[in-house]
């Protein structure tokens, strides 16, 4: 994967290739930045430019046959770790070196991919991955053998955030001190999810979200889509360009999630006052919980999202507003007003502390119907 073909961010490719130039190559990095802003396609850019010793972002001056591995991520002297769980394949102690295949093609097909699409490819959306014990001692065997080529050896890890503790602590001295001509570069959409000592040896680099005509030009030359589709595409996507490729085949789980948001509004509304109406909750809030984990914890975030927007759009900032809603019948512009200055904390928080629990297998049920009851109160309190 070349500098050329990542959308943007000229300024984090310029300082990422001078570092190369000037042998100033930091041994441990932390990418953060949100889901769709490049960070893993990135990190796989800077490796080829270091492992090929190319020389500028076309790989033109590059060692030609390094280039060709990489083009299947499949350098000898590339390893890679990110969050698994057992599946169907895997039953016990399982690790990256088992889902290489599945993660190759992934990188083919979706390099922009967020940890959803990693677990719908290994048939676990119901299970949450880790980046645990079994995969901290085979990264220290890995990067205890010499690099293949001679030169250097890069260890990638995704969402560094899913390494448990154990984790952590089994490489916080491999992270400090590595061996000659090793990077690490860790990659998270939360750095503080990443435990303090890891962090403190890291050089620590910013992704911010894609500006929209990058999107809108990544989305014309991958898609050839018209312009005036993909300038639309572009601000639904809020500088993610994982959504924007979903929503080019409709196929975002935004769709969905949506068509669950407004159903959940409206029994909420129903509610107050009504107590037939909380049977639609509690029947909801069942079928919520019989989906994986993973897509609970999504589809929450969205929710966290819509009410943003709703509350932006209350208050007259439209140039902020990006959601535009598929459901026939509602519209957002009516829902605005009851999402204000008095409610919108208290919701958010609700909506954090049900993650959580989730996060930390509680009962999705029995999370999600309190949820509902705490929502049904506060979409009915009055705007100061």
């Amino acid at each position: 994967m070349l500098f050329s073909e990542i959308l943007g961010l000229s300024h984090i490719k310029s300082h990422l290739s001078k570092s190369v130039e000037n042998g100033r190559i930091p041994h441990a990095q932390l990418f953060v930045g949100p889901e769709g802003s490049g960070t893993l396609p990135m990190a796989i850019a800077y490796a080829q430019y270091i492992l090929c010793a190319n020389t500028d972002a076309e790989n033109s001056n590059g060692n030609e046959a390094c280039n060709l591995k990489f083009n299947n991520f499949s350098h000898p002297d590339l390893h890679f770790a990110f969050p698994v769980t057992t599946n169907d394949k895997i039953k016990s102690h399982p690790v990256s070196s088992h889902f290489l295949p599945e993660w190759r093609q992934l990188l083919k097909e979706q390099p922009y991919g967020n940890l959803f699409d990693w677990y719908k490819r290994l048939g676990v959306d119901n299970k949450q991955g880790r980046i645990g014990v079994d995969e901290a001692a085979d990264i220290n065997k890995a990067l205890a053998l010499k690099s293949y080529e001679g030169g250097y050896k890069v260890m990638l890890i995704w969402m560094a955030e899913k390494m448990n503790t154990e984790a952590s602590n089994k490489l916080l001295k491999l992270i400090e001190e590595p061996p000659n001509k090793t990077v690490f570069l860790l990659i998270t959409q939360d750095e503080e999810q990443i435990i303090s000592t890891i962090k403190s040896r890291c050089q620590v680099l910013h992704f911010p979200p894609l500006a929209q005509d990058d999107i809108k030009v990544g989305l014309i030359k991958q898609y050839n889509l018209p312009e005036n589709e993909a300038i639309k595409i572009a601000h639904q996507s809020d500088g993610n360009y994982n959504k924007a490729c979903d929503l080019v085949y409709q196929d975002s789980e935004d769709l969905q999630f949506e068509t669950w948001f407004i159903t959940w509004i409206r029994s909420a509304f129903k509610a107050k006052g009504n107590k037939a109406a909380i049977h639609d909750l509690i029947a909801w809030s069942e079928e919520i919980a019989k989906t994986g984990r993973e897509t609970q914890k999504l589809f929450l975030q969205f929710c966290i999202e819509f009410f943003r927007q709703a509350m932006l759009l209350n208050y007259g900032a439209d140039s902020l507003v990006y959601f535009e809603t598929q459901t026939k019948g509602f519209d957002i512009s009516k829902f605005a007003p009851f999402v204000h200055n008095n409610n919108i904390l208290d919701i958010s928080e609700a909506l954090q502390d049900a993650i959580y629990h989730i996060e930390r297998n509680g009962n999705s049920k029995i999370i999600l119907t309190d949820l509902s009851i705490k929502l049904t109160r506060l979409l009915h309190a009055k705007k100061d």
